[in-house]
C-alpha cells in the first residue's frame, strides 16, 4: 500500500502543478494571504459561514521560466458553508498568479501552463464575451510574463477568413 501511495504521489507531481499542503498556508506570501483573509471575512459575513480551502487552492508552478516556482491561488477551490457561489460566477472564478511581488488575477473557468518555444504560456478558459460571443462560446486566452515590464502580455488574434 505504501508503494502504491508513493507511485501515485510521483505521478501527480510529474503531471500536475504542485498543490501546497496545509502547512504551506503558513508560508503563503502576504499578498495571497490577504486574498484568503478577505475570502474568509466575506464568508463569515454571509450568514456566519465557515470558510475552507479545498485541495489545490494553492499551487506552486513555474509561470515565467526562471528556476523559482511561482504561486497560484485559485478561488475555484474556495469553499463557504453558507454560499455555494460566493467566489465564482458564470464567467468562472478569479485565479491569482504571483510572480516575485506582482499579483495578477484573471477571471477564468480553468487554466494551465505550457511551453511555446522558450516561453512559458498561461492558457485560461475565459467567458465567451471575451471572444465576441456569449457565455458558452468557447474562448481561451494565452498570456506570457514579461519580466522586464513586470506584467502579463496577451494579444487578440486577427484571423483571416
Amino acid at each position: 500500500m505504501k508503494r502504491l501511495a508513493s507511485i501515485v504521489t510521483a505521478l501527480a507531481a510529474a503531471f500536475c502543478p504542485i498543490a501546497a499542503a496545509a502547512t504551506d498556508l503558513q508560508t503563503l506570501p502576504p499578498a495571497l494571504a490577504a486574498k484568503v483573509a478577505d475570502a474568509d471575512t466575506a464568508c463569515a459575513a454571509f450568514e456566519n459561514g465557515t470558510f475552507t480551502l479545498d485541495w489545490g487552492a494553492v499551487s506552486r508552478v513555474d509561470l515565467d521560466g526562471d528556476p523559482e516556482l511561482d504561486w497560484v491561488l485559485d478561488e475555484a477551490r474556495f469553499l463557504c458553508s453558507s454560499a455555494v457561489s460566493l467566489y465564482c460566477g458564470t464567467g468562472g472564478c478569479l485565479t491569482h498568479f504571483l510572480i516575485g511581488d506582482h499579483v495578477g488575477a484573471i477571471l477564468n473557468r480553468g487554466w494551465r501552463v505550457t511551453n511555446s518555444g522558450p516561453d512559458r504560456v498561461l492558457l485560461t478558459d475565459v467567458h465567451g464575451t471575451q471572444c465576441g460571443g456569449i457565455n458558452p462560446t468557447p474562448c481561451v486566452t494565452a498570456s506570457i510574463w514579461d519580466a522586464d515590464a513586470s506584467l502579463w502580455r496577451s494579444a487578440t488574434a486577427e484571423w483571416e477568413q
